[in-house]
Protein backbone atom coordinates (compact mmCIF):
# COMPACT_ATOMS: atom_id res chain seq x y z
CA UNK A 1 0.00 0.00 0.00
CA UNK A 2 1.32 3.42 -0.97
CA UNK A 3 1.80 6.17 1.56
CA UNK A 4 -0.44 9.18 0.80
CA UNK A 5 2.60 11.46 0.44
CA UNK A 6 5.35 10.56 -2.04
CA UNK A 7 8.16 13.13 -1.68
CA UNK A 8 10.66 13.42 -4.54
CA UNK A 9 14.23 14.53 -3.91
CA UNK A 10 14.93 16.34 -7.18
CA UNK A 11 18.64 17.19 -7.32
CA UNK A 12 18.23 20.05 -9.82
CA UNK A 13 15.68 21.78 -7.61
CA UNK A 14 17.75 21.23 -4.48
CA UNK A 15 20.72 22.85 -6.20
CA UNK A 16 18.60 25.78 -7.35
CA UNK A 17 17.57 26.43 -3.75
CA UNK A 18 21.05 25.77 -2.31
CA UNK A 19 19.80 22.79 -0.33
CA UNK A 20 21.77 19.69 0.57
CA UNK A 21 20.26 16.32 -0.26
CA UNK A 22 21.18 14.74 3.07
CA UNK A 23 19.90 17.61 5.19
CA UNK A 24 16.57 17.62 3.34
CA UNK A 25 16.28 13.84 3.62
CA UNK A 26 17.02 14.05 7.34
CA UNK A 27 14.30 16.67 7.82
CA UNK A 28 11.82 14.54 5.89
CA UNK A 29 12.77 11.53 8.01
CA UNK A 30 12.16 13.51 11.19
CA UNK A 31 8.77 14.58 9.84
CA UNK A 32 7.73 10.95 9.33
CA UNK A 33 7.67 10.33 5.58
CA UNK A 34 7.30 6.69 4.53
CA UNK A 35 8.21 6.84 0.83
CA UNK A 36 10.91 8.84 -0.99
CA UNK A 37 12.04 8.99 -4.60
CA UNK A 38 15.52 10.13 -5.63
CA UNK A 39 15.60 11.92 -9.00
CA UNK A 40 18.75 13.13 -10.74
CA UNK A 41 18.43 13.82 -14.45
CA UNK A 42 21.87 15.32 -15.01
CA UNK A 43 24.32 13.56 -12.71
CA UNK A 44 26.73 10.74 -13.44
CA UNK A 45 26.20 7.24 -12.10
CA UNK A 46 28.95 7.90 -9.57
CA UNK A 47 27.25 11.08 -8.33
CA UNK A 48 23.90 9.32 -8.10
CA UNK A 49 25.30 6.44 -6.10
CA UNK A 50 27.08 8.86 -3.77
CA UNK A 51 23.81 10.68 -3.12
CA UNK A 52 21.96 7.38 -2.76
CA UNK A 53 24.42 6.18 -0.12
CA UNK A 54 23.84 9.33 1.92
CA UNK A 55 20.09 8.90 1.63
CA UNK A 56 20.27 5.22 2.61
CA UNK A 57 22.19 6.16 5.76
CA UNK A 58 19.27 8.36 6.80
CA UNK A 59 16.66 5.77 5.82
CA UNK A 60 18.20 2.42 6.81
CA UNK A 61 17.17 -0.90 5.32
CA UNK A 62 14.10 -2.32 7.08
CA UNK A 63 13.54 1.05 8.72
CA UNK A 64 10.01 1.35 7.40
CA UNK A 65 10.68 3.85 4.59
CA UNK A 66 10.71 2.76 0.95
CA UNK A 67 13.32 4.38 -1.30
CA UNK A 68 12.72 4.54 -5.05
CA UNK A 69 15.34 5.36 -7.69
CA UNK A 70 14.18 7.35 -10.70
CA UNK A 71 14.94 6.00 -14.18
CA UNK A 72 17.75 3.56 -13.32
CA UNK A 73 16.86 0.02 -12.22
CA UNK A 74 20.54 -0.94 -12.30
CA UNK A 75 21.47 1.80 -9.85
CA UNK A 76 18.45 0.97 -7.70
CA UNK A 77 20.01 -2.45 -7.15
CA UNK A 78 23.50 -1.11 -6.47
CA UNK A 79 22.14 1.47 -4.02
CA UNK A 80 20.00 -1.18 -2.28
CA UNK A 81 16.87 0.89 -2.88
CA UNK A 82 13.39 -0.59 -2.66
CA UNK A 83 12.23 0.15 -6.17
CA UNK A 84 12.57 2.07 -9.41
CA UNK A 85 10.34 4.52 -11.24
CA UNK A 86 10.51 4.67 -15.04
CA UNK A 87 9.08 7.11 -17.56
CA UNK A 88 7.75 6.58 -21.05
CA UNK A 89 11.19 7.22 -22.53
CA UNK A 90 13.05 4.90 -20.16
CA UNK A 91 13.27 1.12 -20.05
CA UNK A 92 9.92 -0.63 -20.05
CA UNK A 93 8.22 -1.72 -16.86
CA UNK A 94 8.89 -5.36 -17.68
CA UNK A 95 12.55 -4.71 -18.43
CA UNK A 96 12.83 -2.83 -15.15
CA UNK A 97 11.13 -5.76 -13.40
CA UNK A 98 13.61 -8.20 -14.90
CA UNK A 99 16.44 -6.15 -13.41
CA UNK A 100 15.11 -5.33 -9.93
CA UNK A 101 13.25 -8.59 -9.37
CA UNK A 102 9.88 -9.46 -7.92
CA UNK A 103 10.27 -8.00 -4.44
CA UNK A 104 11.16 -4.42 -5.37
CA UNK A 105 8.61 -1.92 -6.62
CA UNK A 106 8.33 -0.74 -10.20
CA UNK A 107 6.42 2.47 -10.93
CA UNK A 108 5.54 3.86 -14.36
CA UNK A 109 4.81 7.43 -15.44
CA UNK A 110 1.81 8.06 -17.69
CA UNK A 111 0.16 11.12 -19.25
CA UNK A 112 -2.83 9.76 -21.14
CA UNK A 113 -5.64 7.25 -20.90
CA UNK A 114 -3.88 5.05 -23.46
CA UNK A 115 -0.68 5.00 -21.41
CA UNK A 116 -2.60 4.17 -18.25
CA UNK A 117 -4.29 1.24 -20.00
CA UNK A 118 -0.93 -0.06 -21.24
CA UNK A 119 0.71 0.36 -17.83
CA UNK A 120 -2.17 -1.52 -16.22
CA UNK A 121 -1.28 -4.56 -18.33
CA UNK A 122 2.26 -4.69 -16.94
CA UNK A 123 3.61 -6.00 -13.65
CA UNK A 124 4.19 -2.48 -12.32
CA UNK A 125 3.22 -1.89 -8.70
CA UNK A 126 1.80 1.60 -9.21
CA UNK A 127 1.05 4.07 -12.00
CA UNK A 128 2.13 7.69 -11.91
CA UNK A 129 -0.23 10.07 -13.69
CA UNK A 130 0.13 13.74 -14.52
CA UNK A 131 1.01 16.49 -14.54
CA UNK A 132 -2.25 17.31 -12.79
CA UNK A 133 -1.46 21.03 -12.65
CA UNK A 134 1.20 23.14 -14.39
CA UNK A 135 4.66 22.36 -13.05
CA UNK A 136 8.12 23.88 -13.27
CA UNK A 137 9.98 20.76 -12.11
CA UNK A 138 10.53 19.53 -15.68
CA UNK A 139 12.12 21.40 -18.58
CA UNK A 140 9.62 20.07 -21.13
CA UNK A 141 6.59 18.87 -19.15
CA UNK A 142 3.78 16.88 -20.69
CA UNK A 143 0.41 18.60 -21.17
CA UNK A 144 -1.55 18.97 -17.94
CA UNK A 145 -4.33 16.46 -17.43
CA UNK A 146 -6.29 18.23 -14.70
CA UNK A 147 -8.52 16.75 -12.05
CA UNK A 148 -10.97 15.55 -14.70
CA UNK A 149 -8.21 13.57 -16.38
CA UNK A 150 -7.25 12.07 -13.04
CA UNK A 151 -10.82 10.97 -12.40
CA UNK A 152 -10.90 9.31 -15.82
CA UNK A 153 -7.59 7.55 -15.18
CA UNK A 154 -8.90 6.27 -11.86
CA UNK A 155 -11.62 4.38 -13.71
CA UNK A 156 -9.09 2.65 -15.96
CA UNK A 157 -7.01 0.79 -13.40
CA UNK A 158 -7.22 -0.90 -10.02
CA UNK A 159 -3.49 -0.36 -9.46
CA UNK A 160 -2.45 2.37 -7.02
CA UNK A 161 -2.44 5.75 -8.76
CA UNK A 162 0.19 8.35 -7.92
CA UNK A 163 -0.70 11.88 -8.99
CA UNK A 164 2.12 14.28 -9.83
CA UNK A 165 2.56 17.81 -11.12
CA UNK A 166 1.98 21.12 -9.38
CA UNK A 167 0.55 19.55 -6.21
CA UNK A 168 0.73 21.81 -3.16
CA UNK A 169 -0.76 22.13 0.30
CA UNK A 170 -3.44 24.34 -1.24
CA UNK A 171 -4.75 21.78 -3.72
CA UNK A 172 -3.72 18.38 -2.30
CA UNK A 173 -7.13 17.45 -0.92
CA UNK A 174 -8.77 18.01 -4.29
CA UNK A 175 -6.29 15.60 -5.89
CA UNK A 176 -7.02 12.88 -3.34
CA UNK A 177 -10.74 13.45 -3.80
CA UNK A 178 -10.30 12.98 -7.56
CA UNK A 179 -9.03 9.44 -7.02
CA UNK A 180 -5.29 9.52 -6.34
CA UNK A 181 -3.92 7.01 -3.84
CA UNK A 182 -0.72 8.97 -3.32
CA UNK A 183 0.63 12.43 -4.15
CA UNK A 184 4.11 12.88 -5.60
CA UNK A 185 5.32 16.29 -4.46
CA UNK A 186 8.57 18.06 -5.27
CA UNK A 187 8.65 21.84 -4.96
CA UNK A 188 6.14 22.37 -2.18
CA UNK A 189 8.02 20.14 0.25
CA UNK A 190 11.09 22.37 0.19
CA UNK A 191 11.84 25.74 1.76
CA UNK A 192 11.30 28.57 -0.68
CA UNK A 193 8.42 26.75 -2.33
CA UNK A 194 4.73 27.55 -2.31
CA UNK A 195 4.94 29.77 0.78
CA UNK A 196 8.13 31.61 -0.19
CA UNK A 197 9.90 30.50 2.98
CA UNK A 198 13.66 30.22 2.41
CA UNK A 199 14.57 29.02 5.92
CA UNK A 200 16.04 25.51 5.64
CA UNK A 201 14.89 24.72 9.17
CA UNK A 202 11.31 25.03 7.94
CA UNK A 203 11.60 21.83 5.89
CA UNK A 204 10.36 19.50 8.63
CA UNK A 205 7.45 21.79 9.47
CA UNK A 206 6.43 21.96 5.80
CA UNK A 207 6.26 18.18 5.53
CA UNK A 208 4.41 17.84 8.82
CA UNK A 209 1.81 20.33 7.58
CA UNK A 210 1.41 18.36 4.36
CA UNK A 211 1.01 15.06 6.20
CA UNK A 212 -1.60 16.59 8.50
CA UNK A 213 -3.61 17.75 5.49
CA UNK A 214 -3.60 14.21 4.07
CA UNK A 215 -4.52 12.46 7.29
Amino acid sequence: MLAPLYPILDIDLLAARSLDVASVAAAWSAAGVALVQYRNKQGSAREMLRDAARIREIFPINGGVRLVFNDRPDLALLAVFDGVHVGQGDVSAEDARSIVGATRWVGVSTNSAEQVIEADKTSCDYIGYGPIFPTASKINPDPTVGLAGLKSARALTAKPLVAIGGITRRNCRSVLDAGADSLAVISDLLPGGDDGNSDRRATRQIVEEFLALLA
